[in-house]
């Protein structure tokens, strides 16, 4: 059994739905943010049903980097196939 909600969205679904709470892969640069397309965000508010949503961006020990809020377009789910890259942030 998994240990989510199959109902839901969780590792591995195939749904391109993002909900509160998922991870999702910025897919542009944001310089202003210190953001790369292909960091890693958590949605901590959906806007619109899904036209936008309120990203968190940390570190690996948890520094909040970012709260950005951000278009449908400038995010996608994250693919059960990837694997996280950790790279330095811009000073």
């Amino acid at each position: 059994m998994a240990w989510w909600n199959e109902s839901e969205s969780g590792p591995g679904d195939n749904s391109d739905v993002i909900r509160e709470l998922d991870e999702i892969v910025l897919t542009c640069d944001l310089p202003d943010q210190r953001l790369t397309a292909g960091d890693i965000g958590t949605v901590v508010l959906v806007h619109g049903e899904g036209k936008g949503y309120e990203v968190e961006f940390m570190t690996l020990d948890g520094e909040t980097i970012a709260v950005s809020t951000l278009r449908a377009d400038q995010v996608r789910v994250v693919h059960h196939d990837e694997i996280a890259h950790a790279r330095s942030i811009a000073s």
